[in-house]
């Protein structure tokens, strides 16, 4: 397990929680855990309820949107941020393309760290809308 500053530097490293303060990314680091999933896991599932961010520390993985590869994840990149703003169900299934460790942020966890902060409000939305049209894109072409 990494310490509390080296969680601390890899989740500032995310684009949308990059805006986020010392103290609020040490909140998400002391309240997130660890996951480990082996080659072939299926990490999310599409159309289960998402609850939360992961963060690929470890391994590679692969998005699929019913079926059809959209994204190959590997560390450093994440997942699930629109599970961070509402109890939809998952877009897109995610499996492990080899062994996976990842750092999981749930929702409620999320909120209680970060609490009132516009500008990570709008990295979080922005993150997300962007995303999705890259998926969107993948799709139709």
């Amino acid at each position: 397990m990494a310490s509390s500053e080296t969680r601390v530097e890899q989740l500032g490293a995310v684009p949308l929680l990059s805006h986020l303060t010392p103290e609020q990314l040490g909140r998400l680091a002391d309240t997130g855990d660890e996951q480990t999933f082996l080659t072939g896991e299926t990490i999310v599932r599409q159309g289960e309820k998402g609850e939360g961010l992961f963060l690929l520390l470890e391994g590679t993985a692969e998005v699929r949107r019913s079926g059809q590869k959209v994204a190959a994840l590997h560390p450093g990149q994440f997942f699930g941020e629109a599970a961070l703003l509402v109890e939809e169900p998952r877009t897109a299934d995610v499996f492990a393309t080899s062994d996976v460790r990842c750092f999981v942020v749930r929702r409620w966890n999320f909120w209680g760290a970060v609490g009132v902060n516009p500008t990570a409000d709008q990295a979080l939305y922005e993150q997300t809308v962007e995303r999705l049209k890259s998926y969107q894109s993948t799709l139709i072409e």
